[in-house]
């Protein structure tokens, strides 16, 4: 399998993640896990299909096309690995990341994550997985802002867990039905877009209130 033609695969799970399983039996676990790796740990990929992947695993988890119990912890590790990648870089470049040297960076992204991390502060590594592009973009601003390493750890991992977990168990019991699986991704960005909604909102919120004597 040629590297474009796994490019498309894997940016159409929802479609192909069958012929994955197909053709590559057990090697599928390491393909779904390398794909969150990859998503997580290194920005230029941040449009890899983490939502989908996770949620269509799970449906084919419940119909025994996959085994749950090795996919979820190969995939909490994938995560880890990814996170910790990704703060690793972000020790590296450090604060030049903003200077706009560095091309490969999507700066827009990297601000809006860092406004994002400002506002939230850890709560920015349990919330990000949640969170397409952000994803993506907070480990590395852990690593710019030299966040500790034992504490960066423990909260990417928590809330990758809390991630992988919901949209697996999600996708577990809801992925096989026809309406549901027929809508997968409208249905996620809906419920992302209603997360994110509220914390814009509850964040804007504070920002109106008058300051406390």
């Amino acid at each position: 399998m040629d590297w474009l033609h796994f490019l498309y695969l894997t940016l159409h799970i929802d479609q192909d993640l069958g012929t994955l399983v197909l053709h590559y039996g057990t090697q599928v676990y390491l393909i779904l896990s390398a794909v969150i790796f990859l998503e997580i740990g290194f920005l230029p990929l941040f449009f890899l299909p983490g939502d989908p992947l996770l949620f269509f695993a799970g449906a084919y988890c419940a119909s025994g096309r996959l085994d749950l119990w090795v996919l979820l912890p190969a995939l909490l590790l994938a995560a880890a690995l990814g996170n910790l990648v990704n703060y690793g870089l972000g020790r590296l470049v450090g604060h030049r990341a903003f200077s706009g040297q560095f091309r490969w960076l999507d700066r827009s992204a990297l601000l809006r994550t860092h406004a994002f991390y400002e506002s939230k502060g850890g709560f920015t590594f349990l919330l990000a997985p949640f969170l397409a592009i952000i994803r993506t973009f907070a480990p590395f601003i852990g690593g710019v802002v030299e966040i500790r390493l034992r504490r960066f750890m423990v909260l990417t991992s928590l809330g990758s867990a809390l991630w992988v977990i919901t949209l697996l168990g999600a996708g577990y019991w809801f992925g096989n039905i026809p309406l549901v699986r027929d809508h997968m991704t409208g249905i996620i960005l809906i419920g992302l877009g209603l997360g994110l909604g509220a914390v814009l909102l509850g964040a804007a919120w504070r920002a109106f209130q008058p300051p406390r004597p």
